[in-house]
C-alpha cells in the first residue's frame, strides 16, 4: 500500500512537471522588447584608475565576460584617436573578431552645444565633428552630446537649438544621429529638453533618456559639481523624453536582495519605455560602488532581462 501511494505521488509530480514544461519553455524563449548594450562608462574605474583594461579591450570584454554584443564607447577613453585610422582599424578588427556591433559614442570634454556665447558654441560644434566622422568609421549610428550652458532657461534653450541644429546638419550627411542625454541642469528637465527637440525638429537629433540623471539644480549651479538640491521626477521625465528617444541609458547604483535597483523602479520605468513604442537599445550604465564594476554590470543585465520579459 505504501509502495502504491509512493508511486501515485511520484506520478502526480511527473504529470505536473510535464504539463508545466511548455510554459517554462515559452518563458525561457521570450526575449526583452529591447536589445541590450554595454556603456563603457560602466568600466570607468578599470579604465581610468586601475588601468586594468584599455579601450581596445572593451569589445572582447563585453562579449566574453558579459555576453553582450552591442557596445557604447566613451570618447574619454580614446580621446586622441578620433582621426587615427590605424587605431580605429584595429578597434574595428577586434569588434569583428568577437562579433560585436558598435552602437554609439558618448562625447564629453569637447564643449557644450548649449553655450550662450556664440564663439564657444561654434567651437564646440567644430570639436564634435571629428567624432561624427569617427562614429561613421566605426559603424556607430549615434553620438551622445551635452546641451549644458549658463544663462536663463530660455537663453540656453535658444543656444542649444542652434548648436544642435548645426551639428545635426553635419551629422545628417553621414547618416549619424546626434542625441542629448539628460545630464544635469536644464537638460534634466523633461519639458525643457523636449521643448528644445521640438524646435530643432530634425529626424537625426534626439534624446538619450538616462534613468538616473535628473538633478536640475546643484548647490554650486554647476552641471555635475555640488550637491543636488532640486531633482526632476525621473518617471515623468523619461515619459516626456521617450517620443524623441533613440536609445535609453539603464542607470544603476545598488541592488536589493531580490536583484532590484534601489534607486529606480525598473518595472515602472520599463513599462513607460515599452508603452512609448520603443524597441531600440537599452545601454547598461552601472555607476555603483558597493559591488565591483563586473558584478554591477551582471546584476543590471539580469535585471533588464527579467523586467524586459515581464512588463
Amino acid at each position: 500500500m505504501t509502495s502504491r501511494r509512493s508511486f501515485l505521488k511520484q506520478l502526480s509530480v511527473l504529470t505536473a512537471t510535464a504539463s508545466a514544461l511548455p510554459a517554462l519553455a515559452e518563458a525561457a524563449a521570450k526575449k526583452p522588447f529591447f536589445e541590450i548594450s554595454l556603456a563603457e562608462w560602466s568600466l570607468h574605474k578599470a579604465l581610468f584608475n586601475e588601468k586594468k583594461i584599455t579601450n581596445l579591450d572593451f569589445p572582447a570584454l563585453a562579449k566574453n565576460e558579459f555576453g553582450i554584443d552591442i557596445v557604447e564607447y566613451v570618447n574619454q577613453f580614446f580621446k586622441d584617436k578620433a582621426q587615427d585610422a590605424t587605431y580605429l582599424k584595429e578597434l574595428m578588427m577586434r569588434c569583428k573578431d568577437n562579433g560585436v556591433r558598435n552602437h554609439l559614442i558618448m562625447i564629453d570634454g569637447e564643449g557644450y552645444l548649449g553655450e550662450t556665447d556664440a564663439a564657444k558654441r561654434n567651437e564646440a560644434v567644430e570639436k564634435h565633428k571629428p567624432w561624427v566622422e569617427c562614429a561613421k568609421t566605426l559603424g556607430c549610428k549615434t553620438i551622445r552630446v551635452n546641451a549644458f550652458g549658463k544663462g536663463t532657461a530660455e537663453e540656453v534653450a535658444k543656444a542649444a537649438v542652434e548648436g544642435l541644429g548645426k551639428l545635426g546638419e553635419f551629422a545628417k550627411t553621414m547618416n549619424i544621429n546626434v542625441i542629448v542625454e539628460n545630464h544635469g541642469s536644464y537638460s534634466s528637465n523633461g519639458q525643457w529638453l523636449t521643448g528644445v527637440m521640438k524646435q530643432v525638429n530634425m529626424k537625426n537629433v534626439g534624446i538619450l533618456p538616462d534613468f538616473g540623471n535628473f538633478c536640475i539644480k546643484r548647490s554650486d549651479n554647476s552641471e555635475w559639481g555640488g550637491k543636488c538640491v532640486e531633482e526632476y521626477d525621473r518617471y515623468k521625465g523619461v515619459g516626456e523624453m521617450m517620443p524623441f528617444a533613440k536609445g535609453v541609458s539603464a542607470k544603476t547604483h545598488d541592488f536589493d536582495a531580490s536583484g532590484n535597483c534601489t534607486d529606480t523602479d525598473y518595472m515602472r520605468m520599463m513599462k513607460i519605455v515599452k508603452d512609448s513604442g520603443f524597441k531600440g537599445i537599452a545601454g547598461i550604465e552601472y555607476e555603483g560602488s558597493t559591488l565591483s564594476e563586473y558584478e554591477g554590470i551582471k546584476k543590471t543585465k539580469a535585471l533588464l532581462e527579467r523586467v524586459g520579459t515581464l512588463v
